[in-house]
């Protein structure tokens, strides 16, 4: 029997973990299935694949939470996966991925992981699960978006991390939809901003390089779909520095337990910085969108 994805909880947070006097909600993707929300998009995009042509396998590119849902949803499908990480990956990721009988290349920048993951489609005729772009991802993400909605009533604000844009573009529209006075912030970091570079152009953006520790979050360009579903439902995209993500990391861990990648830190890092003046009193949620790290890069990015 495969195995699908969980309704994650949403759950109140102690105030002081924002240093404001926001009522804080985080809606915790971090306890999803694999580890993050993409389990969401790779399993709904995978099931789209014809039976007949199952037996191609899958590719896909990532820094390692997308690689690791692409790695179980073809494994829950009986597909082959060949995924392609870069090089700053990190071990404990890529170590998940060959748990769930992925085969891993490793390219040098994210810019070369792009390259080769379009090489394997061409030489292997293998489906391509995109990290971020695609109107199936948005459903799935979507999600995520209306969950949290429909648990948390009366939210003035939800803050998302916007990477590719696949998690936003759905998260977004759900709650405007469901909570259409409800606020969205975007929150992206400063060495990986091509969403905020895109909405400042009026047209997706690619980015020449990318510099954060938050590689969940460091997609080098913005595509069309996620762009126009983020730019019609995001009020306004804030960026942290990475010493605000390590300052929100340490935060977490020492109000709630957890140590988190620094993806999953950047909502609470957007509300201690750019947002926290004008959110204070208001109810806040934030989105928790996955951490798979292990203890030794976690005590690293802390100290550093």
């Amino acid at each position: 029997m495969r195995e699908s994805i969980h309704a994650t909880p949403s759950v109140a947070l102690p105030t002081p973990l924002a240093h404001c006097a926001a009522a804080i909600y985080a809606k915790m993707e971090l306890w999803q299935v694999t580890g993050s929300f993409k389990a969401r998009g790779a399993l709904a995009n995978v099931a789209e694949i014809p039976e007949n042509e199952r037996d191609r396998g899958i590719t896909a590119v990532s820094a390692g939470n997308h690689a690791i849902a692409a790695a179980f949803a073809a494994q829950q499908f009986g597909m082959s996966a060949k995924v392609v990480m870069t090089a700053s990956a990190p071990a404990y990721r890529v170590a998940r991925c060959r748990d769930y009988g992925a085969q891993v290349v490793i390219a040098e920048t994210v810019h070369d992981a792009f390259d080769r993951v379009q090489a394997i489609v061409a030489q292997e005729q293998r489906h391509f699960v995109h990290p971020f772009e695609g109107l199936t991802t948005a459903l799935a993400t979507a999600g995520v978006g209306r969950e949290f909605a429909l648990d948390i009533t009366g939210l003035d604000a939800v803050i998302v991390p916007v990477g590719g844009g696949g998690l936003a573009a759905g998260v977004s529209a759900a709650v405007k939809l469901t909570q259409p006075d409800c606020r969205v912030f975007g929150v992206e970091p400063v060495g990986a901003d091509s969403m905020s570079r895109s909405f400042a152009a009026g047209a997706p953006v690619h980015l020449d390089a990318v510099d954060t520790i938050a590689d969940s979050l460091g997609a080098p360009m913005a595509l069309p779909i996620s762009f126009a579903l983020c730019k019609d439902n995001i009020d306004r995209i804030a960026t942290v520095h990475d010493d605000e993500i390590r300052a929100a990391m340490r935060t977490i861990y020492e109000s709630l337990s957890l140590a988190v990648e620094p993806a999953c830190a950047a909502a609470i890092a957007a509300l201690h910085g750019p947002l926290q003046d004008e959110l204070a009193g208001k109810r806040v949620g934030v989105i928790f969108c996955g951490s798979n790290i292990d203890i030794d890069l976690w005590s690293a990015l802390v100290a550093s």
